[in-house]
């Protein structure tokens, strides 16, 4: 818990997994989270071990703060709260903004966040006009992420949320139960409760779990020697013909495939 943002900043999770602490809050974010934490709200990150988050991420001011006199470059992280200024930290948006969502289009968000990219530079007279092409994108990003989120209908429902989080951490230890211990937990009835996972997550419960599942074995296949019948085993297939085709569908290619050039990337 001590790791503050002078500025607003939002993260997108891209692949893998991990854990965000926030204020007595918990979450568990994977792929397609988008977090937003407001400027000098104290926080940390968990990775997870086996299949670490990769996140997207900018760091943005609602009104127009110049730390220059006191920083060398604009996007400033404290590690320790007696250090932190309160006087530059960015000002709070007037409206509530959920801390944690999940995002359905993936690739569109990624889209947004790299047309806006910008080096962790203070501007100068040689960047100026590259950066007001940069800030055009980034309010266009602004607009629609504003959009998404104070909408009451993209809000996660409460109850999916913490069904989530309970799922995450059951298929990341390998304790995944029957989906209708899961809706029967909440005492609604089996569409409901795919109506609202899907909801929430862009995906039906099988595929999701299917996904994460699937993005696990791919960081086994990058990062590890284990063979490929293995891996089907320790992520739950029900066998190895399953998970590879399974797997081709997803990736167009197979596990072989895949870590064969994996491998020659790495090599190069």
């Amino acid at each position: 818990m001590n790791r503050h943002c002078y500025s607003s900043s939002l993260y997108l999770i891209s692949e893998g997994s991990g854990i965000l602490r926030t204020c007595g809050r918990t979450y568990s974010p994977t792929q397609g989270s988008l977090v937003y934490i407001p400027a000098g709200q104290p926080h940390d990150w968990i990775a997870d071990p086996h299949n670490p988050m990769v996140h997207i991420c900018c760091y943005f001011d609602w009104i127009y703060r110049d730390r220059k006199q006191h920083f060398d470059s604009p996007h400033v992280i404290c590690y320790d709260s007696e250090q932190v200024i309160p006087g530059l930290i960015d000002s709070a948006f007037p409206y509530a903004i959920p801390e944690h969502i999940k995002v359905e289009k993936l690739r569109v968000w990624i889209d947004f966040f790299e047309k806006f990219y910008t080096e962790n530079h203070f501007m100068t007279e040689h960047t100026y006009m590259r950066n007001l092409k940069r800030q055009s994108h980034f309010l266009q990003f602004i607009e629609f992420f504003l959009q998404f989120v104070l909408q009451d209908d993209h809000m996660l429902d409460h109850r999916i949320r913490k069904v989530l989080e309970q799922l995450d951490q059951d298929l990341i230890h390998g304790n995944i139960h029957p989906l209708e211990m899961y809706y029967n937990e909440l005492r609604i009835s089996r569409g409901y409760f795919f109506e609202l996972f899907k909801k929430a997550t862009g995906l039906p419960p099988t595929q999701y779990i299917n996904q994460f599942r699937i993005n696990r074995a791919k960081d086994d296949l990058c990062n590890s020697d284990i063979s490929v019948t293995e891996i089907a085993e320790k992520h739950g297939f029900s066998s190895v013909h399953y998970f590879s085709k399974l797997f081709k569908q997803m990736n167009g290619r197979s596990p072989r495939e895949f870590r064969h050039v994996r491998d020659e990337e790495a090599d190069h």
